[in-house]
């Protein structure tokens, strides 16, 4: 039966049991809007939150009202 002469590491372990691998990500063009997204992710479009060209989620945008219209001063 085989016997290492060294322990090895758990670092070197897991590196050895790891199955990850350096790809680049899938895109794909929103069939509604046309941008290119991630694959199975939500993605931005115009501060809406598209997923699966549906809208999930809708950014609020702030309004500054402390602007009012005395620039005549």
């Amino acid at each position: 039966m085989a016997h290492p002469k060294r322990r090895q590491s758990s670092q070197r372990q897991a590196k050895r049991r790891t199955h990850y691998t350096a790809n680049t990500p899938t895109l794909s063009i929103d069939k509604t809007s046309g941008e290119v997204h991630q694959r199975h992710r939500a993605h931005w479009v115009e501060n809406k939150l598209m997923y699966k060209g549906r809208v999930v989620m809708e950014k609020e945008v702030e309004v500054d009202e402390d602007i009012d219209d005395n620039t005549e001063a």
